[in-house]
Order: structure tokens, then sequence, then C-alpha cells
């Protein structure tokens, strides 16, 4: 078969979108597309024992809010939940998607209370605090209303021991916090020591958790 020369359209190259509104739907998809192949691909790594539970747990975590805020972008008539998407582009996910469905790692119990969903939260505080610090979010009106929820929800945690010793310095931090101006920032040796200090704590509390 012998390419038309006369015809000059058909070398143009096909665009899935004619103007920004349509760029920015199929960007939205992409992302939520993305998304759920990575946390399909991180269930096998577990299964497969290649992840330590710790690391797995953390980047589920993150994962499962990440998918949740794609969709957010994508949900509508054509889309009423993350099961039509997949099959509609023919993912192969299906942990991926019971993953979703119960909204926390594999690592986290669940007693069908109040108990999954705290430790759901609290890891995602943990995560989410850490994250910002690195990203140079320093400033006390981002950081302190996001520590504040993490010691509610480890106030509500029964499994949590009072001597824990995540427990001092949330508080030490939550305190320092409380005597800055709204707009005050961390110094750069401040976050050093606040992102150690979490991650002392986030370690400690998935060790309590392996063992509960």
């Amino acid at each position: 078969m012998f390419a038309d020369h006369n015809r000059p359209e058909l070398y143009e190259e096909v665009k899935l979108y004619t103007n920004a509104r349509e760029r920015e739907k199929y960007d939205n998809l992409a992302e939520l597309y993305a998304v759920i192949n990575t946390l399909q691909n991180l269930e096998k790594m577990y299964i497969k024992d290649a992840v330590p539970p710790k690391e797995y747990t953390a980047n589920c975590m993150r994962l499962l809010e990440q998918c949740k805020a794609a969709f957010k972008l994508v949900e509508g008539s054509e889309f009423a939940s993350v099961e039509i998407f997949a099959r509609k582009y023919k993912l192969e996910c299906q942990a991926a998607i019971e993953r979703i469905k119960e909204g926390r790692p594999i690592t986290i119990k669940d007693d069908k209370g109040n108990t999954s969903k705290c430790i759901a939260d609290i890891v995602s505080l943990f995560i989410t605090v850490m994250d910002k610090l690195r990203l140079g979010i320093n400033a006390n009106d981002e950081l302190q209303p996001d520590l504040k929820d993490l010691q509610e929800n480890m106030n509500r945690l029964s499994i949590i021991p009072q001597d824990f010793e995540g427990r001092e310095k949330l508080k030490e931090w939550i305190n320092t916090f409380e005597g800055m101006t709204a707009d005050e920032t961390l110094s750069e040796s401040q976050v050093r020591q606040m992102i150690f200090d979490l991650e002392s704590a986030y370690n400690a509390f998935n060790r309590l958790l392996q063992h509960t």
C-alpha cells in the first residue's frame, strides 16, 4: 500500500485534545492510571516479600491518598468508581482495587471498629508532616494543625501506652509551635531535628503495631 503524498493531513500527529480543558482531562486520567498501576505493583512486591512492612505501609498510605485525590478530578457520570475506570482502560489491578476498597494497607488490621481508621489516620499524618518538612514547608500555621490532629488520634488509640516514646516528643513540638506566631518558621536545624524525632516516633509506632 502506497502513501498518499497528496494528502498531507495523513502525516499530522493525532492529538487526544484540542484545547486546554481537554488536555487537563487527559492529564488527570493519566495521573489516576499511573497511581493505580503503582499501587498494584507495590501490592505484588509486598506479597513477594520484596518490600519490608514499614516501607510498604508508608508507600501504600501515600498512594491511597493520591488515588483518592486523583479520582476526585475524574469522578463523574463516566466514572462512578475506580473499578469502572480500571475496566474501561483494561487495567489488570485487582490487588490495587481491593486495597482501595479497604482504604488501608494490608499491614493495618481491621477490627470492624474505629481502631483501624485511627491507625490509618496516624500513619497518614506522620507521613504528611514529614513530607511537608522535606518539601520546605516549615511555617507554624502549616504544621501545627497536623501535629495536633496526630496527637488527638494517638490519644484516642488505646493500644498506645501512656509512656510511648513518641508522645512526649510530639508534645514538645506542639509546645514549640504554640510559642510562635502563625507565620513564624522553623530553622534549618529545627527542621532536621523534627524530621528525626518524627521518624523515630513513626518507627516506634510501626513496631507497636507489629506486636499488637
